[in-house]
């Protein structure tokens, strides 16, 4: 998520902090340490212990200043969302773990990762532990490859147009930045003055070079697992698709949903999640007015009913096409 301030801002953190509620203590696990702002906040807290997870190693500067002050505290691992069973965390007594989904101003303005549709030079596009970038991306797949990844994952309405646009220009030049943001505004038809043209192209390709869809879902699903009961599952989305996989899994999960209407009532399964609010919750006309990039956060949270490590779930399933669209990076 692009920030309009010269530093990065944790989106609702507050409210986070207040639905964890770490003055209690216990362990916490942050999924996007990023810079660091939720972890700093709940080691304030002198009974905390915090585990942060990133794929950007560059975090791990940040990360370092932390762990001089709260080494006995405080663990960092260089590591993804699908990589977090491997920590081994089943029994670890886990009250509370956190998925900010954007990405850092520090991120956004790092012009070697090129995120943005400002940046100069390359594509690249990788946050971390990744098989392709952007750049192979744009030049080598073919345009119904790059329809779908454009139409799915970035909602572009003229999607089939900027793909078929993207093949002919490589054919006599190989694209950079600022060449596919100057082919999509010469492409585009309509205008669309409140975002930029390049926006939801960018966005697309973000979640594709970096599998958003199935690392997220793969995060929700390892992070249930190890969440001891009581615990709370917070996850601060940004744009549609992701709100949409969310507010599915934890939905799903906190139903009573029997196999057969037949079966008796006491046999039937209970629900994993309790969900608190069913509106996500948006960010304050306060936080607003201080960073206005926080516009299109939500903040979705539920609570683990019992101490299940095992269940079962339709969320991969459900969201297959979706991951059969990140798995045409397998041709690159």
């Amino acid at each position: 998520m692009v920030s309009d301030v010269p530093k990065h801002y944790s989106v609702l953190l507050n409210e986070i902090i207040s639905i964890i509620t770490p003055q209690h203590g216990g362990t916490f696990i942050d999924c996007t340490f990023g810079q660091g702002g939720y972890t700093k906040r709940i080691l304030n807290f002198s009974n905390t212990n915090i585990i942060a997870l990133d794929r950007d190693i560059e975090c791990k500067k940040k990360a370092d200043e932390i762990l001089d002050k709260f080494n006995d505290r405080f663990t960092f691992k260089n590591k993804k969302f699908s990589q977090l069973e491997d920590l081994k965390l089943k029994d670890n007594n886990i009250r509370g773990i956190i998925f900010d989904l954007g990405y850092s101003y520090t991120q956004i303005k790092d012009k070697k990762k090129g995120l943005s549709f400002n940046s100069i030079g390359d594509l690249n596009m990788q946050m971390g532990l990744n098989d392709f970038s952007a750049k192979d991306v744009i030049n080598k797949l073919q345009a119904k490859d790059l329809e779908k990844i454009f139409k799915y994952f970035g909602e572009e309405k003229e999607a089939k147009k900027i793909a078929n646009h993207i093949v002919r220009y490589r054919k006599h030049k190989i694209l950079n930045t600022e060449n596919l943001v100057e082919l999509i505004e010469k492409t585009k038809r309509q205008k669309n003055f409140k975002i930029h043209s390049a926006t939801k192209v960018f966005q697309a390709l973000r979640i594709f070079v970096n599998k958003e869809i199935s690392e997220l879902i793969s995060g929700l699903v390892c992070a249930t697992k190890i969440l001891s009961k009581d615990g709370v599952l917070a996850v601060v989305t940004f744009h549609s698709l992701e709100d949409k996989i969310v507010k599915y899994f934890l939905k799903s999960l906190s139903e009573n949903k029997s196999i057969s209407r037949y079966v008796p009532k006491i046999d039937q399964p209970s629900s994993l999640f309790k969900i608190i609010k069913k509106k996500p919750i948006k960010p304050s006309t306060k936080e607003l007015k201080e960073n206005f990039s926080s516009r299109s956060a939500k903040l979705r949270y539920a609570i683990k009913k019992d101490s299940f490590y095992k269940f079962k779930t339709d969320i991969f399933e459900k969201f297959q096409y979706l991951i059969d669209i990140e798995n045409l990076g397998n041709k690159l």
